[in-house]
């Protein structure tokens, strides 16, 4: 041996490379035909590919250099834009090629939500940040076809598939995207708190002008080519369209004044903004700006859930792969009955949110004609917000353990999905928010109450763990004592209730029963790893989990 071959490196896992992130996800695979989109898996394969092959590159090339702002062009004129990685531009081209950020209003027709939910659950998996612009684009549109004249100019950019990134006014592009800017520093989620004023100036063919004049603590993708904004009008916090450019083609008069620098998301640019008498358009009537922008806001939600639920999948494709190739003590991590429990755990957790998020996208795609799905979903989404969005980073550390140190290093993906992972818990509303919003739900629409409280009878008598949770479920629904107090609790039953019984009706057995005994029965563990099963229906959700 060579005095300068220091050793041989072996027992490493392979790189995880160039897979087809749907044609390998048997449970997203079954979500996708029994929710009603079947006609959609030649193009979700088709991107399933992308997103499993150079897209992951992309990812991590977008992440590793933060977007920098730039106030001034070198001659010393104003210009408020923020640079970005070229493989930002990559990613964001791929999204808006594929159709994803805007298919249900482009090309309605059954499962289409679900659909677009599976492509946006593939897209997180190679890259997080992107969601955001592609997000609030796609809910910005019903928000805007409120004013029908401004939609007919807005909306075939905001269809379109060419993704244009260059900062000019909207008339001399090919496609737009729409930010938002709701939250300012004394108010927070509380946005009745806002000072920002709007100030009408005429009345145009496009609707409603006004000048705006304030700030936004948060502006969520600053170089957008437009955003929905909240400030207080005569009448009230109202609604408007504010776009980059005036419609004389000059620069409109927002000012960024710094970026934040965020935990995680760090391929997306999220600003601090002021508009010095900003041109915009209302958008719905004056004074209604909360109910005219929560249509945009229920939309980004369910985005919320379903990108930690992408996180949670991409996670445990890691973890899986990892112990698939390891060994220690002579024998693979996957066939030691410890790490089993784990990955089985893990796995458990990923599917039901995936379950989740899929019901509520067909719920998505039938409200308009069902009032029952209607219903459902204005329990649901909130329930999948909060559950689903705050197990994602425990999930996501779990994987990077099973890693051990490896997954530990910036090489791995793991770190940025584990900085990644709190966001969609916090945007769009909070915990305690979503909680609230369910109770209101519950208690000023009985309609809501059976809406959920039927869902959840379609699997009484599959498992007794079931059944008698939902009895407790039930009865923390109806008890009205110290309501706001244990709402959280309220929630999560009903929240792990839902899930139980979508895993028990479409789910795998073995997942099912092991999601019924340790999250349901008196048998569950605190940590990952204390699954209640034989180590034989361990190894069966291991397999039905894993990359096919």
């Amino acid at each position: 041996m060579d005095q300068a071959d220091t050793h041989q490196v072996f027992n490493q896992s392979p790189p995880l490379e160039n897979v087809n992130l749907y044609r390998q996800d048997p449970a997203l695979q079954a979500a996708v035909r029994r929710e009603g989109a079947a006609w959609a898996e030649p193009m979700l394969a088709d991107y399933g590919a992308l997103v499993g092959g150079e897209l992951q590159a992309a990812g991590f090339a977008a992440n590793a250099q933060a977007p920098v702002l730039h106030t001034h062009d070198p001659r010393g004129y104003r210009i408020d834009c923020v640079a970005f990685h070229p493989a930002y531009h990559l990613l964001m081209a791929a999204a808006t090629a594929s159709g994803w950020p805007t298919l249900p209003w482009a090309a309605p027709q059954p499962g289409v939500h679900v659909a677009r939910a599976a492509m946006e659950y593939l897209h997180h998996q190679a890259e997080s940040g992107t969601g955001c612009p592609l997000t609030m684009t796609f809910a910005a549109v019903p928000v805007i076809r409120r004013n029908p004249a401004l939609a007919a100019v807005w909306e075939p950019l905001l269809l379109s598939r060419d993704y244009d990134p260059d900062n000019r006014p909207w008339f001399d592009k090919r496609g737009a995207t729409v930010g938002m800017g709701m939250t300012e520093k004394q108010g927070g989620t509380d946005v009745r708190a806002n000072t920002t004023r709007a100030a009408q100036t005429d009345s145009t063919e496009l609707g409603d002008t006004y000048e705006i004049v304030g700030h936004k603590w948060f502006m969520s993708a600053p170089m957008c080519d437009a955003f929905l904004v909240l400030a207080q009008a005569e009448k009230g916090l109202s609604c408007f369209l504010l776009p980059r450019w005036r419609p004389d083609g000059s620069r409109n008069q927002l000012y960024l004044q710094r970026l934040k620098d965020k935990l995680g998301n760090r391929s997306n640019a999220s600003g601090e903004v002021e508009f010095r008498g900003a041109f915009a358009w209302r958008l719905g009537d004056e004074g209604r700006g909360v109910a005219t922008i929560l249509e945009m806001v229920a939309l980004t939600r369910f985005d919320c859930m379903v990108g930690s639920a992408s996180l949670m999948r991409g996670a445990l494709v890691q973890a899986l792969h990892h112990c698939q190739h390891r060994e220690v003590s002579g024998r693979r991590l996957v066939e030691q009955p410890l790490m089993q429990n784990v990955l089985a755990d893990m796995a458990v957790e990923s599917e039901a949110a995936l379950v989740m998020s899929m019901r509520v996208a067909r719920a998505l795609d039938q409200a308009p004609q069902d009032s029952h799905e209607q219903q459902l979903l204005r329990v649901a989404t909130a329930l999948g917000k909060y559950l689903v969005c705050k197990r994602a980073p425990g999930l996501v550390y779990e994987a990077m353990e099973c890693l051990g140190g490896n997954g530990y290093v910036e090489e791995s993906v793991l770190p940025r999905l584990y900085r990644e992972a709190p966001v969609n818990a916090i945007w769009e509303g909070s915990g305690n928010v979503q909680c609230l919003d369910v109770l209101r739900a519950l208690d000023r629409s009985p309609e809501s109450r059976e809406a959920i409280l039927a869902e959840l009878e379609l699997a009484r008598g599959l498992a007794s763990d079931f059944d008698r949770f939902l009895g407790q479920t039930v009865q923390a629904v109806t008890d009205p004592a110290h309501r706001e107090y244990r709402a959280r609790r309220t929630v999560e039953h009903l929240a792990l209730a839902l899930q139980a019984s979508l895993l028990l009706r479409f789910g795998n057995a073995a997942t099912a029963e092991a999601y019924c005994r340790s999250r349901l029965g008196g048998d569950a563990g605190y940590l990952y790893g204390s699954l209640p099963v034989a180590p034989g229906e361990a190894r069966a959700i291991i397999e039905a989990a894993r990359l096919s």
